[in-house]
């Protein structure tokens, strides 16, 4: 008809909408544009690590290494060294737990480059609280051993033919206020009910049967 376009529209074109409105259109705020996978930046935070306050590292002293006449701790080797919450877990899901170890094995979990002796220079005038399990029943209580602040060096479990022994070692044993209230927060977090005992490492250089100098 006159009048009328000479390139008339049908009803599906005029309805038709871009399929693109990032192009052509203003986004509302908030309103994103692509396909639904997460984006990579989200990804790659949900993937970041959860950092410890300490390094941390393993070590282990082989009984069958061990000989009577070497210098104590000269078997001791370092195992891996952990920084943070995943590592640590992907090390202590793969690795023997006290009951799985052979009698006379010692095993270790210390910050790290302090080594476990009483020569190293941050355990010199430190002292140890000490807990004694019934063989094989430590594995739970050697999870819980870890995180009690700066004045931690680190923990040990002993491996004997009938109990197992985690000590907890600190830095300055003549404090006795610091000592006391990690001994009684570690008894209460272990949910142990008998007696503990804290050694000065000084005492056990000369006395390998020192007495406790404070009890809890």
């Amino acid at each position: 008809m006159a009048g009328e376009s000479d390139n008339p529209r049908t009803e599906d074109q005029t309805n038709t909408k871009n399929p693109n409105p990032s192009e052509e259109e203003e986004l509302e705020e908030g309103e994103i544009v692509g396909d639904d996978e997460p984006s990579k930046n989200s990804t790659a935070v949900m993937q970041q690590p959860h950092p410890l306050e300490h390094s941390w590292t393993f070590w282990f002293d082989n009984p069958f290494a061990k000989s009577k006449q070497a210098t104590w701790g000269s078997s001791m080797r370092s195992i891996y060294t952990f920084s943070s919450v995943e590592e640590f877990w992907s090390l202590y899901n793969n690795i023997h737990h006290p009951s799985k170890l052979a009698v006379g094995a010692d095993f270790y979990c210390f910050k790290n480059k302090i080594e476990p002796k009483w020569e190293d220079p941050v355990c010199a005038n430190g002292g140890k609280w000490t807990v004694i399990f019934p063989k094989g029943k430590s594995d739970t209580s050697w999870l819980y051993t870890f995180d009690h602040g700066d004045e931690i060096c680190g923990a040990v479990v002993n491996v004997r033919a009938r109990q197992e022994k985690i000590s907890l070692w600190t830095k300055n044993a003549s404090n006795e206020a610091a000592q006391m209230s990690i001994g009684k927060q570690w008894k209460e977090l272990l949910d142990y009910s008998d007696t503990i005992g804290f050694i000065f490492h000084e005492d056990a250089k000369h006395d390998n049967r020192s007495k406790n100098r404070y009890t809890t």
